[in-house]
């Protein structure tokens, strides 16, 4: 058996493009995904599942239609089921997102945001 570690910043390395998923392991039915992003994203809702972020570097904010949460560096959030949230970033920051395998990027709506998942 080979055993090594994954390494985020050479996976974060390997992309430039913003708020295109890359799956960089699983465990279970669960995925673990970096993504760059910067500026705005689409209002969407995932229906059927929680979803954590988890700031590698930088800073995001998502908002709600009740709120907004800023999340630095080092901290996480997770957004409960069911909520609306448009996530934005001023400057460029790296998040990684723990979701099942079976979620869509865009939540219950499809748009031409919507991309299929990528290995890296």
């Amino acid at each position: 058996m080979h055993y090594q570690a994954i390494n985020l910043n050479e996976k974060l390395s390997k992309f430039n493009d913003y708020w295109s998923l890359k799956v960089i392991g699983e465990m279970n039915d669960y995925q673990f995904k970096l993504i760059k992003i910067a500026g705005d994203y689409e209002w969407h809702v995932h229906e059927d599942t929680d979803k954590v972020f988890i700031a590698l570097e930088g800073e995001m904010n998502l908002d709600f239609r009740d709120g907004q949460v800023i999340i630095s560096k080092g901290e996480m959030f997770i957004v409960p089921r069911g909520r609306e949230m448009k996530p934005s970033a001023e400057k460029e920051c790296h998040i990684m997102l723990v979701e099942p395998k079976s979620a869509i990027n865009t939540g219950d709506t499809e748009s031409e945001l919507t991309t299929a998942d990528t290995w890296i």
